[in-house]
This record gives C-alpha cells, sequence and structure tokens, in this order.
C-alpha cells in the first residue's frame, strides 16, 4: 500500500539543494498564507498605515538632520577656529596700536619741543634784527647786500601763516605776549617796519615786495578787535612809514582792500590801533605831490563817505589826548578832500 498522503515529503529546491517538507504542512503554510492575503487588509487599518509612513518619513527626516547638524558642527568648528585667529590678530593689532600711540605721543612731544627751540630761535634771531634794524646804516647795507627780498618773501608767509591759524576765543593777549611764537612774530613785524622807516627799505618795499604789502593790508581786518593789537600796530606802522614814499603810496592806495583795513580798525578796541589806522587815513590823505594827489584820487568818492567821517568823529571823544589830537587832523584832511572835490568834480 502506498503511504498516506500526510506523510508524502515535498521537496524544495533552495540554492544549492533541496529539502523535504510534508505536504501537510505545505497545505498548512498555503492555507495561512491566503488567510493572511484575506485578512491583512482588514487588520490593518487606515491609521497604521499613516503611523507607517510618519514613521518612514520622521527616519528620513532624522538622517537629514543627523546630516545637517553634522555640517553646521564642522561650520561651527570652523567658524571657531577664524574666531581664535581674529582674536590673536585682535590683540596683535590692540597692542600694535598701543605702541604706535606711545610712539606718537613721543614724536608729539619731541616735536613741540622741536617748535618750541625754533620759536626761541626765531625770537632771538628776529629780536636781533629788530634791534638793529633800527640804525639806519645797518638797514642801508642790507638793501645794498641784495638780500632783503628773501626774508621779505618768507616773512609775508610766516605773517600770514600765523594770522591764518590763529584760535583767537582760546587764547589771551597775556598767554600771546609771554609765548615764544607771539615774540617772534612780533619781532619779524617789527624788524619789517624799520626797514619801511629807511627811504632805501621802503623804496625796496614799494618796488619789489608787493606782496608783503599785500599781506600787510590784508591781515589786521581778519583779526578780532582787542587780539594782538602790538602786531596790528606794528602792521600799520610799516603801511604808513611805506606811504612816506610817493610810489608805495600808490599802490597801496590802488589796493582795494586798504579802505576795508582802515574801515575795520577804526573801531578797534586797542586806542593805539586806532591812533595808527588815522595816521595811515592821514597819509593816504595827505596832498603833496602829483604822485600822492594821484594816490588819493584812486580810492574815489569812498573817501568822502559820511559814514567814514562820522566813525573819525566818535574818536575825537576817545581818552587818550593823542587819538582826539589825530582825529581832529583827520576830520580837517577829509574836509579839504571834500571841498578839493567840490572845486574838481
Amino acid at each position: 500500500m502506498s503511504a498516506p498522503m500526510d506523510n508524502t515529503r515535498v521537496k524544495v529546491r533552495k540554492q544549492d539543494g533541496f529539502i523535504k517538507v510534508r505536504k501537510r504542512d505545505l497545505e498548512r503554510l498555503t492555507t495561512e498564507v491566503m488567510q493572511l492575503r484575506e485578512f491583512l487588509p482588514r487588520v490593518l487599518s487606515g491609521d497604521l498605515t499613516e503611523t507607517l509612513r510618519r514613521a518612514l518619513t520622521a527616519e528620513t527626516l532624522k538622517e537629514q538632520l543627523e546630516l545637517e547638524h553634522e555640517r553646521l558642527r564642522q561650520e561651527y568648528l570652523h567658524l571657531q577656529s577664524r574666531l581664535c585667529a581674529s582674536q590673536a590678530e585682535c590683540q596683535k593689532e590692540r597692542e600694535e596700536k598701543l605702541l604706535l600711540r606711545e610712539q606718537l605721543w613721543r614724536r608729539g612731544v619731541e616735536l613741540q619741543q622741536q617748535v618750541n627751540f625754533c620759536y626761541g630761535l626765531g625770537s632771538a634771531a628776529c629780536g636781533l634784527l629788530w634791534s638793529s634794524s633800527a640804525r639806519e646804516n645797518v638797514v642801508t647795507h642790507w638793501v645794498a647786500d641784495g638780500k632783503l627780498q628773501p626774508f621779505l618773501a618768507v616773512g609775508a608767509q610766516t605773517l600770514e601763516s600765523f594770522v591764518g591759524s590763529l584760535d583767537e576765543e582760546a587764547k589771551s593777549q597775556t598767554e600771546d605776549h609771554n609765548s615764544l611764537e607771539h615774540q617772534f612774530i612780533l619781532a619779524l613785524a617789527g624788524t619789517i617796519t624799520n626797514i619801511a622807516a629807511v627811504t632805501c627799505g621802503r623804496d625796496l618795499l614799494s618796488s619789489s615786495a608787493h606782496p608783503l604789502l599785500d599781506t600787510l593790508v590784508r591781515l589786521p581786518p581778519g583779526m578780532k578787535p582787542g587780539v594782538f593789537p602790538k602786531l596790528k600796530v606794528l602792521m600799520l606802522m610799516a603801511l604808513y612809514n611805506v606811504s612816506i614814499s610817493v610810489q608805495g603810496l600808490k599802490y597801496i592806495s590802488e589796493n582795494s582792500g586798504l579802505l576795508h583795513l582802515i574801515w575795520t580798525l577804526l573801531d578797534d578796541e586797542d586806542w593805539e590801533v586806532c591812533l595808527h589806522t588815522l595816521r595811515l587815513l592821514q597819509s593816504v590823505l595827505a596832498v603833496e605831490d602829483e604822485g600822492a594827489e594821484e594816490g588819493r584820487l584812486s580810492l574815489g568818492s569812498s573817501l568822502l563817505d559820511p559814514e567814514l567821517r562820522a566813525r573819525v568823529s566818535q574818536l575825537t571823544y576817545r581818552g587818550q589826548s593823542s587819538l582826539r589830537l589825530a582825529a581832529h587832523q583827520t576830520l580837517g584832511d577829509l574836509e579839504q578832500v571834500s571841498g578839493c572835490k567840490e572845486k574838481n568834480p
């Protein structure tokens, strides 16, 4: 008799060989698989499927986040490395800056010492020149020697630079008088004034030092009333000395800034400045010869301005007798000019 069906074995090929499976087990397995195919969709609900999908998505997102985290960590390490390098470089630059600041401070101190030395040397040298220039024969020798023109050119530049750099609100008159810089400038201006006091010197200024004369006319009005009165007086005296020469009077009278200088300095707080301004005005008004007449007429009708006469008239009430006298004399000269203009319109 043949063997029972349930004991029949089925051979199943498995890559490199076969295994034996009972027919009953195979049928049972087949039945279970069919049952699973039929009932599995019923068991697995839509929520479970969605949960599985979300789990897969979360797993994928997790992997992406891990990759992003690793990238950010590497970037953080790179930035941290750069930060350390930058901090080290910043510290180095800070130390270098402190060193340079200290060196700059030392250079500033040394430069100030050199400036003070130069002003001291200039003050001493120009003081000697100022004292020497008081002798006519010395100025005559200087003019004959032919080396005055470079000195006068440097003097004009120095005066202009000094006046242009003034901080008049921060300086007081006492401080300026005690400074080597101010003493140097006063000595320089005094030397120029003494040169102009000698005939050959003012002839030289009138013919070959026009930039200096222009500077002397332009600078005083730019200085506030009451500031550096001695310097203003010396520059006015230099212009007055030049005006004694016919050629010098003609040149400064043709300068468009002369009337502005006179109008401005007549209101100065210092009486000596007003006095020397009046003397300069008297020199311009003087009619001694044809050359002086031409110099006066070049100013046109400005000398006849009633306001100018009013300003001069106010000075007749000032306390200093010499100033009052000069003001009265100037008023007489103005009346004489007015009379000449009326006769020769």
